[in-house]
């Protein structure tokens, strides 16, 4: 029986643990779905006007309403793998009616257009606010010769276009610009890997229950033998 000791105890133990990491996973899973459920709700509910003084924690993802004057100094952010392919993320200033002067993503511009005139013009804009994570310490400094930036960094963005440290992503605007396709924010590009982690280690559970039992028998026929 002290042979069998080791291997029960491995295990039991592996098994345990392996199955605690899984409905961990599970109930993580739970609560990043309940987020998400509750970004498409700010998301999709009616447009508002802009908050006065809006912050990240209880306004990001909420829709909002703006008019006013695009500007026609644009930033271009190098964007891949979005549904309008690889192209320029075009970032201008947006003065509302009410004075205020706020970023707004206006979508991709294709690499080919880099150099056609901008629209300056008054436009309608639904779109929701968001403080983007573009950005980290291994984003390269933008190009600014060539107007190429790396991420939306909204507080340099903010210095470069005299605007509040605030953006907006366009979903609709009126006129459109002919330039561009609209990349309006969703939950699809938040990531969610919880399921196929949960998944992982309930497999792993499996496989070391598998090998414990293997090695249990081989020490049970050792000691009859």
């Amino acid at each position: 029986m002290r042979k069998l000791f080791f291997p029960i105890f491995l295990g039991v133990s592996g098994v345990a643990v392996l199955l605690y990491l899984g409905f961990w996973q599970m109930q993580r899973l739970a609560w990043k779905e309940g987020i998400l459920a509750d970004i498409d709700a700010r998301m999709t509910g009616a447009p508002i006007a802009l908050p006065q003084d809006p912050t990240e924690t209880e306004d990001e993802y909420i829709a909002i309403e703006l008019s006013g004057l695009i500007g026609n100094e644009e930033l271009h952010v190098l964007t891949s793998g979005t549904a309008a392919g690889t192209g320029y993320q075009v970032i201008t200033a947006l003065e509302t009616s009410d004075g205020r002067r706020v970023l707004l993503d206006l979508g991709l511009l294709p690499l080919e257009a880099k150099d056609l005139p901008s629209q300056n013009a008054q436009a309608e804009i639904v779109g929701n606010l968001i403080w983007p994570d573009d950005v980290n310490d291994s984003t390269p400094n933008p190009d600014l010769e060539k107007n190429i930036w790396f991420g939306r960094d909204v507080d340099a963005m903010s210095d470069a276009l005299g605007t509040e440290p605030l953006m907006v992503v366009a979903r609709e605007m009126s006129p459109p610009d002919p330039r561009l396709t609209p990349l309006p924010v969703d939950t699809s590009t938040i990531k969610n890997d919880h399921w196929e982690y949960a998944v992982t280690w309930f497999l792993l559970a499996i496989v070391w229950a598998i090998m414990s039992i293997y090695w249990i028998i081989r020490t049970t026929r050792q000691k009859d033998a």
